[in-house]
């Protein structure tokens, strides 16, 4: 059997796969070569989670790679309905990002909470002002998306004494279904939003929704950013229909300069780094090679996107 064709799509730093060494052809490519590319490849490592450019070349000429396995929790970068009609297995980094983000959710929350954007502001203004912020055990969280990232995130706010409820596709044992949601958001003082983008989610969180909120909840993103209308929301902190807000995912990547959600009141801006705690690349190379080893050897592969959902079904 001659020796598989790995294709990655490049981004710096690269992968480390010497784990691979003559068990794969390593090729690499950036995005302008992928559809030239494309045809002589087995496997496609999708390094470069944030392009476009397999969605773009996907739909050209020639055969296709068998597998294709994202560096990245989300798989909407990537799909097309090309790729979603083929038989080619789409992985993903399920389990990578899990608890960082979680960790992450937990620290904006406290960082809200407690006001600490507003006391570093002060202190370099050297201006003494006392206040009182907000204890965070019992009160109410409801956290958009039932996957491993929702469940970690519920599982690392409840250590904080926080009670949360999470809201998936369907309603199951521990899970709201989305019938739910209105009803949870009016009654939460942290809403997370931490769902896959597939057409039923893209735009949930608008103007009708951030309405529902009570004025003093908060609200977080660090599913994707095309969750969020931004407008909307940007209306809602500055007519205080909500308390503030913290994005880590936004529509555009990076956010650009001349956007109105630098300016707004009560709003953190991170530039998505929720999941990327020291050594992340390494763990997501280590996962790949994992995978591509069960691959090489027939085994069932895990991770498997349902390419119609965008998500990896939960069990």
């Amino acid at each position: 059997m001659p020796t598989p064709t790995l294709l990655v799509l490049d981004a710096e730093p690269l992968p480390r796969l010497g784990g691979l060494t003559g068990r794969a052809r390593i090729e690499h490519t950036d995005a302008a070569g992928l559809a030239a590319r494309l045809p002589r490849a087995d496997v496609l490592l999708v390094w470069d989670f944030t392009s476009h450019a397999v969605r773009d070349a996907w739909p050209g000429e020639g055969p296709r790679p068998r597998w294709v396995h994202t560096a990245s929790a989300g798989v909407d970068h990537l799909m097309c309905p090309e790729l979603a009609a083929s038989d080619t297995v789409v992985t993903n980094a399920r389990g990578v990002f899990d608890q960082p983000i979680a960790e992450y959710v937990a620290a904006l929350v406290l960082a809200m909470a407690k006001d600490l954007p507003r006391t570093l502001e002060l202190q370099r203004e050297r201006t003494w002002r006392h206040r009182e912020s907000h204890k965070i055990a019992g009160t109410r969280a409801v956290v958009v998306g039932s996957g491993p990232i929702g469940r970690a995130i519920a599982h690392t706010l409840g250590a904080l004494g926080i009670t949360t409820a999470l809201v998936g596709r369907a309603a199951r044992s521990g899970v709201h279904g989305p019938e739910d949601l209105d009803r949870l958001l009016a009654r939460a003082d942290w809403v997370i939003a931490a769902a896959p983008l597939t057409d039923r989610t893209q735009g949930m969180f608008d103007a009708r929704r951030f309405g529902l909120m009570q004025p003093s909840a908060r609200f977080v993103n660090i599913g994707r950013g095309r969750l969020v209308v931004e407008d909307a929301l940007a209306e809602a902190l500055a007519k205080r229909w909500i308390a503030g807000a913290a994005l880590d995912v936004f529509e555009d990547e990076p956010l650009p300069a001349e956007s109105p959600l630098w300016q707004a009141p009560d709003l953190i801006v991170s530039p998505h780094m929720s999941g990327d705690t020291i050594g992340w690349r390494d763990e997501l190379g280590a996962q790949f090679v994992e995978l591509y080893e069960r691959w090489a050897a027939g085994k069932p592969l895990t991770n498997v996107v349902d390419k119609q959902r965008g998500y990896v079904p939960g069990h």
